[in-house]
């Protein structure tokens, strides 16, 4: 059993895995969520690095999934040194055209399963003195977002609520780190019917999942509140969001968003 014990979310594959990864590598226990079996496979990936990893399969979309999980958290009997809440999903397509029970999905899984999963974790953390949470935002968040809408809005969601908690806890030892990745070479474009576009082809090739992990992970480490990963694109975007007008950023989403062939 190692001295230090981290929990991540959405982490059977994608940025979550690496995620897991990243504190496996540095000497970290684990518990791992998913929605979908793949959970497992990655758990046994993730103990070949000589650490001790639960895998927990639960569906954070739902108020019961997320009692379930953290049931498992507190079974471990462990002080809570770090979590990831990461997991995540989106949609891609016009808001008039996508369908409404998929965007219910974006809004309880990006949202209400951040705000319940997190509610544990500041409880235990701030009785403990300490630890740190990471909270998977996007750059999208800071974006007008057009086929994104649904999406980009939950992930402003998880960067305000980042920021607020972050205040909130400035005193208690425990700290708030909004993770702000941009395109990402994962499967989150084709899950989000956004495969056949630029950003789901050429632009998910500007970051590796594994960095966007290790430069949040740092980040967490570090204390700090917030960090654009991986690519210097991304960081560039990220530096310059606050000055570029929204019809600009729109139309430079949309391009993105457009389908590759067209």
């Amino acid at each position: 059993m190692a001295d230090k014990f981290a929990v991540v979310t959405g982490a059977s594959s994608g940025i979550g895995y690496n995620l897991a990864k990243v504190f496996a590598e540095n000497g970290y226990d684990l518990i791992v969520n998913a929605e979908d079996a793949g959970i497992q496979t990655a758990a046994a990936d993730l103990k070949a690095l000589g650490v001790s990893v639960t895998p927990v399969q639960a569906d954070l979309a739902t108020f019961e999934g997320c009692k379930e999980f953290w049931q498992h958290v507190e079974a471990s009997g462990r002080t809570l040194d770090a979590i990831a809440i990461n997991a995540g999903v989106g949609v891609g397509g016009l808001f008039a055209e996508t369908d409404l029970q998929k965007e219910i999905n974006i809004v309880r899984l990006n949202c209400e399963s951040t705000v319940h999963i997190a509610k544990y974790a500041v409880q235990k953390m701030v009785k403990q003195g300490s630890g740190k949470i990471l909270i998977t935002s996007s750059i999208a968040g800071e974006m007008v977002a057009p086929k994104e809408a649904v999406y980009a809005a939950s992930k402003a969601f998880d960067l305000s609520f980042s920021k607020s908690l972050r205040y909130e806890l400035k005193d208690t030892g425990v700290t708030v780190t909004a993770l702000q990745p941009g395109p990402t070479d994962t499967n989150f474009f084709n899950r989000a019917d956004l495969g056949d576009t630029k950003a789901g082809t050429e632009g998910k090739k500007e970051s590796e999942p594994y960095e966007v992990a290790k430069q949040g992970f740092k980040a967490l480490m570090d204390g700090e509140d917030h960090v654009y990963s991986a690519s210097w694109k991304t960081k560039l975007e990220g530096a310059i969001m606050g000055v570029v007008p929204d019809s600009l950023v729109g139309k430079m989403h949309e391009s993105m968003t457009e389908p590759a062939n067209k």
